[in-house]
């Protein structure tokens, strides 16, 4: 049958497309659903375009140190639309990569929303217009609304960015990782909630480029989930570059104003003190996109939002497997995502 494959991967992102990519050169055949972006969040909204604002940075910093290299830089300074368009360019090349591989590995591209009727189908129906970003362009020759099987399907729809009620992003004074990463007019002053990757590597970048910049976080150190010692020396070079921290602090609430908003913030000592700042980043991790899929009929399990998996990948009901983040962090353990706990 023409819509029926050995393996379906619903989500183009990094783990989904290496998985439908591996599954052909085994010899299976195979297809890959995507309802907004081919290459994912992270060439498209993360870690690649946001190393392209990082490098611009970089070289600004560099130039605005021109001196301690024994060199001369005059009357430069920086174009942020232009700062902003190479970063998408280079985004846009990430995901015409991966058309290309899918091409070239004989992976077929199914265009839309995809939602489990059965442990081995699908039916995909077209984007909804109410996803947070435009969606990528369609790739040539792809595939669309209709009902696929597979003897396996896996799920890889990734995440996106969590919302704190009464903080809702709202494109404008309240941001998230997509407008921050697009800025129209560069903002004068930040506060970011969240000392997390993401929250950071924008401190970075707007403090580099002029911007005063102050990070809140509710835990008692900056990059909570990482080292320590680290955490610490990161924690010193950020304020030594002018970047304000404040740890063991909550966001009791964002009030907007005319020119921008004011953070209400509660430390632990019970003191509070209140942040103004053009622009608020939202950083306060993410949540994994399971909803919506159909698991609950089919009885798949869900542990704190995301798809309970075991260390080979498989959920509770069999042919359904999950990757990346919508199955969640990381586990530690003896083989190095050890989630035979929740498979239960």
């Amino acid at each position: 049958m023409a819509n029926s494959y050995d393996l379906l991967v619903i989500g183009a992102g990094p783990g989904g497309y290496i998985a439908a990519i591996r599954g052909a050169q085994l010899g299976m055949k195979v297809a890959i659903v995507e309802r907004e972006h081919m290459a994912g969040i992270c060439s498209n909204w993360g870690c690649i375009p946001t190393k392209a604002l990082l490098r611009s940075a970089e070289v600004f910093g560099h130039m605005s140190h021109a001196a301690n290299y024994g060199l001369t830089a005059e009357k430069f300074g920086f174009d942020i639309e232009a700062i902003v368009k190479r970063s998408r360019g280079i985004a846009a090349q990430m995901n015409n990569g991966v058309q290309f591989l899918m091409k070239k590995n004989k992976v077929d591209i199914i265009w839309g929303e995809a939602v489990l009727t059965k442990p081995n189908e699908i039916a995909v129906a077209p984007t909804k217009k109410q996803i947070v970003q435009p969606q990528g362009p369609i790739p040539k020759n792809a595939l669309g609304e209709g009902t696929y099987t597979a003897k396996n399907i896996i799920i890889a729809t990734g995440a996106r960015p969590r919302v704190l009620p009464g903080i809702e992003p709202d494109g404008e004074k309240i941001w998230t990782y997509f407008e921050a990463m697009k800025p129209e007019k560069f903002p004068k002053s930040l506060v970011i909630m969240g000392s997390g990757a993401i929250g950071m590597e924008f401190a970075s970048f707007y403090r580099s480029m002029g911007a005063e910049v102050t990070v809140i976080e509710l835990l008692p150190q900056v990059l909570p989930v990482e080292d320590a010692e680290i955490a610490a020396h990161v924690r010193k070079r950020f304020e030594k570059r002018g970047i304000k921290i404040l740890t063991d602090a909550k966001v009791a609430k964002v009030e907007k104003t005319k020119d921008g908003v004011i953070a209400h913030v509660e430390l632990k000592d019970g003191s509070k003190q209140q942040i103004a700042g053009e622009k608020l980043i939202s950083a306060v991790g993410v949540q994994c996109n399971s909803e919506n899929l159909g698991l609950e009929k089919l009885g798949v399990k869900i542990d704190r939002g995301a798809i309970a998996i075991d260390h080979y990948g498989r959920t509770n009901v069999p042919g359904i497997w999950a990757i990346g983040d919508v199955a969640g962090p990381p586990d530690a353990g003896p083989q190095g995502r050890a989630r035979s706990r929740h498979h239960r």
